[in-house]
């Protein structure tokens, strides 16, 4: 028995399927662009040091965006610190892959004799090529669901600094810039971020915030710039409504995650169901063999 072509297809599909999980792996958001979305707009990255990968990319997007079904996810995609160039590169070549994959798995079985219609591969390639062009979308969709989960949590965190703030009797301004100043992750990047924007252009920092909810789909920033817009008159009330959103907020996001728990913990029952069968049929098993045999 010839095992060459069973390899060689092994090898190509067990690729594939590599490709599509780190596709849909959970991905931070990049560190890097959230650092130059931090820096003053005259200290951001100009055009002619685009990488490689973002130049080729930006190429195809220029001939390919007038294309029925060729869209680019801006917020998701922003959100992610990814670039529309590198994102429509990783379409490209992904759907590449998914065109070649059947021509590729085809070859052994030729060489091994095995004809096929030669239409088969072509249907299954454009099919294929589809499924891994949309697959990028549905990561990104994906990774910033997450990255607007963890937002939120930082964000708790943020509200209690924020009102300890004015407990002390720090001004606005300076107990936002403060409190953003304490956390290290990238949420409090942005927000770093936002507030040295709003320094620089002589704008108030709720106003900022705003900017960076509406940028980046942040509803739940939203709070936080209209609890600040009234902090200039009365600090305590202003104490008091950060911390009922703050704990507010904790509620609802140890709400998400026990409806996700008690998700995975359905999408569990059929696959212990069936477990529980096959080990009842393999104790089983024995005895009816016994049973037939006599």
């Amino acid at each position: 028995m010839n095992l060459l072509p069973v390899v060689v297809t092994g090898g190509t599909v067990g690729a594939g399927l590599a490709l599509l999980v780190r596709e849909l792996l959970r991905a931070q958001p990049a560190l890097g662009p959230a650092l130059a979305r931090s820096a003053p707009a005259t200290l951001t990255m100009p055009e002619a040091e685009l990488d490689r990968e973002e130049k080729w990319g930006r190429w195809l997007l220029a001939r390919l965006e007038r294309l029925p079904g060729v869209r680019i996810p801006t917020t998701n995609r922003a959100l992610l610190g990814q670039g529309p160039g590198q994102f429509m590169l990783k379409k490209t070549a992904l759907a590449g892959l998914g065109l070649l994959c059947p021509v590729i798995a085809t070859i052994p079985w030729i060489i091994a004799g095995v004809s096929l219609p030669f239409y088969v591969p072509g249907v299954v390639g454009l099919l294929i090529a589809g499924l891994l062009f949309i697959t990028p979308d549905l990561a990104v969709r994906d990774q910033a669901k997450r990255a607007r989960e963890e937002f939120a949590h930082a964000l708790s965190a943020y509200l209690d600094l924020v009102a300890l703030k004015r407990a002390a009797d720090a001004g606005p301004a300076e107990a936002l810039e403060k409190a953003a100043e304490a956390g290290e992750g990238w949420p409090f990047l942005y927000l770093q971020g936002a507030l040295r924007r709003a320094r620089l252009e002589k704008i108030p920092p709720y106003e900022a915030l705003t900017q960076l909810a509406h940028e980046y789909h942040l509803p739940v920033l939203d709070d936080v710039a209209d609890i600040m817009r009234g902090s200039a008159t009365d600090g305590a009330a202003v104490y008091k409504a950060l911390r009922a959103r703050s704990a507010a907020l904790n509620a609802e996001l140890l709400a998400d995650q026990a409806a996700e728990a008690n998700a995975a913990s359905e999408k569990m029952t059929a696959p212990g169901a069936l477990l529980a069968v096959l080990v009842m049929l393999l104790m089983a098993f024995p005895a009816v063999i016994r049973m037939l045999t006599v």
